[in-house]
């Protein structure tokens, strides 16, 4: 059963996420989305943010959740190191990954009109625990399917109750 301190805990990251989003550039086309992943070492007492991302941010009509997880891989042994530094010697960035979560402002998406790969492809090829999500993706452009989709994968999907409007609102951002 999840703690207030929990609950204060997630929606602290998914406040994070909101303001990635709202460094997103809009466009008429897509959402403004912001993701925060989170990683939980065993042996850590608390989560650490690892990486951040927001819609548009990287090269190439990129999304939230994969920047999010192209920046942590990008990462240094000596940066994992420095953040958790319980991680033994011979650690990957994905036994880093397998041991963490992700806070996203929007539902990861299934479909991908670009033709690129969908965030939910990413996070469950990631071996990510958990997705902790603002609000679902509407119909805008596409019949998203993400979160059943991880659920299927066996990552656990949480609906973070309370700025499902922000979420919303930012993700309309210039529409």
């Amino acid at each position: 059963m999840p703690t207030e301190s929990d609950e204060s805990n997630h929606m602290g990251f998914l406040q994070l996420a909101l303001a990635e989003a709202q460094k997103c550039i809009p466009t008429p086309t897509a959402f403004c989305v912001g993701a925060v992943l989170t990683v939980h070492y065993p042996a850590d007492s608390k989560s650490v943010t690892l990486a951040t991302g927001y819609s548009r941010e990287l090269p190439g009509n990129t999304h939230a959740e994969a920047n999010a997880l192209a920046k942590a891989r990008t990462m240094s042994k000596e940066q994992l190191k420095e953040l958790i530094p319980t991680l033994p010697s011979d650690f990957t960035i994905d036994d880093v990954l397998s041991h963490a979560d992700i806070y996203t402002t929007m539902e990861p998406c299934s479909v991908r009109t670009s033709g690129l790969a969908p965030c939910a492809n990413a996070i469950i090829d990631a071996r990510i625990r958990k997705c902790f999500v603002g609000v679902g993706e509407p119909d805008d452009f596409v019949n998203c399917e993400g979160a059943q989709k991880l659920k299927d994968a066996g990552i656990e999907v949480v609906w973070l109750k309370g700025l499902e409007g922000e979420c919303l609102s930012a993700a309309r951002k210039g529409h």
